[in-house]
């Protein structure tokens, strides 16, 4: 009887820690949006020379 308390914790504390996992906090959301963010200007930065090197070269 001992063991399977013993799978019982492990089991409830290995789900826990999955379940722990998925939540994404508001550091996180504001780490993605900061992502976002920079490969956005990133874009528009390539756009712009773009833009630049079309203009230099008819």
């Amino acid at each position: 009887m001992k063991i399977a308390w013993k799978w019982l914790a492990v089991v409830t504390l290995a789900s826990a820690f999955l379940v722990g996992c998925n939540n994404e906090g508001p550091a996180e959301r504001a780490g993605k949006k900061i992502d976002n963010a920079a490969a956005e200007a990133g874009h528009q930065i390539e756009k712009a020379g773009d833009k630049i090197q079309d203009k230099a070269n008819p």
